[in-house]
């Protein structure tokens, strides 16, 4: 549209004012693959176990009509998705979204029940990432996996982890593309335990367990996930970000931080610098906490605006692998997706279009003064029309467009699978 391109090429007159390239800019977000989780398509209920209630503090409200019940029509809503969203990407599974006829359980996942993910990730041009399903399973209904005190139960999660970490690396390995497979488990007491240090020990040792095998980190990266506590784990959480953070430095894994996993006055955009300290790389599960870990949809607020802000200002983008996470039943599931998505993206992109150095310059000679003055009017500066042109530009509707083509497709496919 002619209008999107006059906007774009005042802002760019306005924004090469203050000393930034637009241009340079779009490249750099260009570049930038967020993973979207498959998860919000069909209310994190998979298709091995489809029958199953959730559990492990798992809980996707409501009830909009057009939640995918087939790998198939997963693979349909996320293509959807993506044609609305600008840049190509990368999709987050769960092993229970394994794409088998055959009768398996989690310790007996193998690479070939993923196949035709991998064959339409490679047709679509994604990278796939991986996670263990540790939580809605009749071995989990007592609150602990990997750090239960009974063996028969852990011996099957870690085999579960095994298996896991060989299916991220034939993803990565296929897709040349590493796959960061990602262990988070819900293991907890409910009210005050006396023992807090048995089932970290439990835990640490099955971890050592699961890593032992050496995989190529060309294919496949590990990373370790924190809570700070879950519906039914409200008083100990065994995985606490204490456990992992150590676990993670001594063994060199990659350190996951989601956005709902802390206290409510913690962020995780002041946690980034410092783990990447000490951590080679970083997964980031960006997700919207409202009082709890209630997995929000993700939009441009404060803290997603800082956590963007962090990876730029620090030259933090090549280390730090950025998912989503999050799970609405309550509105259009595609919509979900594509708000989160491109929320994240615009924030990328307005950390992208700022003049850091000048910033920088003025708080090392204690300016405070003209750095809180540039930071304010940065705000209101035209970010809109380069978003525009980037979403034009990479043959995806620009500003509310999406959502009529949006419409058209809940009205054509998803209402046809009430």
């Amino acid at each position: 549209m002619k209008s999107v391109e006059k906007a774009y090429e005042l802002a760019k007159e306005r924004y090469a004012e203050i000393g930034v390239d637009t241009g340079e800019a779009l490249r750099r977000l260009e570049q930038i693959k967020i993973s979207m989780h498959c998860w919000q398509g069909d209310d994190v209920r998979g298709f091995l176990f489809r029958e199953r209630a959730l559990s492990g503090g798992i809980q996707a409200t409501g009830n909009y009509p057009g939640a995918a019940r087939t790998p198939s029509e997963l693979r349909a809503d996320m293509e959807m998705a993506l044609r609305l969203i600008p840049g190509k990407h990368r999709i987050n599974l769960h092993s229970t979204y394994a794409d088998t006829d055959e009768r398996i359980d989690l310790d007996e996942i193998e690479p070939r029940h993923y196949e035709s993910w991998v064959q339409w990730a490679r047709e679509q041009g994604l990278g796939l990432d991986f996670n263990p399903t540790c939580f809605s399973h009749e071995k989990s209904e007592s609150g602990f996996t990997l750090a239960s005190a009974d063996r028969g139960i852990r011996d099957f999660w870690i085999e579960h982890c095994k298996r896991s970490r060989r299916v991220s690396a034939y993803f990565g390995r296929e897709l040349q593309s590493p796959s960061v497979n990602n262990i988070w488990i819900p293991d907890g007491y409910k009210d005050t335990p006396i023992d807090r240090l048995a089932p970290r020990r439990r835990l640490l040792s099955a971890l050592d367990e699961i890593f032992r095998e050496p995989i190529d980190e060309r294919y496949n990266l590990d990373a370790v996930e924190s809570k700070v506590f879950g519906i039914g784990s409200e008083s100990y959480v065994v995985g606490s970000h204490e456990f992992y953070l150590g676990y993670a430095v001594k063994n060199q894994k990659l350190l996951t931080l989601d956005a709902g996993h802390f206290h409510p006055t913690e962020v995780i955009s002041g946690k980034i610098s410092a783990v990447l300290l000490f951590c080679n790389e970083l997964l980031l599960h960006v997700s919207r906490p409202v009082r709890w870990d209630s997995d929000h949809v993700v939009i441009l607020d404060d803290e997603l605006q800082q956590i963007a802000s962090e990876l730029v200002r620090g030259d933090l983008l090549s280390r730090t692998h950025i998912g989503l996470d999050f799970f609405d039943a309550s509105i259009n599931r595609i919509a979900a997706w594509v708000i989160g998505m491109r929320s994240m993206q615009k924030a990328l992109l307005h950390a992208l279009l700022e003049p850091t150095d000048r910033l920088r310059e003025y708080e090392l000679a204690g300016d405070f003064t003209s750095r809180l003055a540039w930071l304010e009017e940065l705000k209101a500066l035209p970010m809109q029309a380069v978003w525009d042109y980037f979403c034009e530009s990479s043959s995806v509707p620009a500003g509310l467009e999406w959502l009529d083509d949006m419409r058209r497709y809940e009205a054509q496919v998803l209402e046809a699978r009430s």
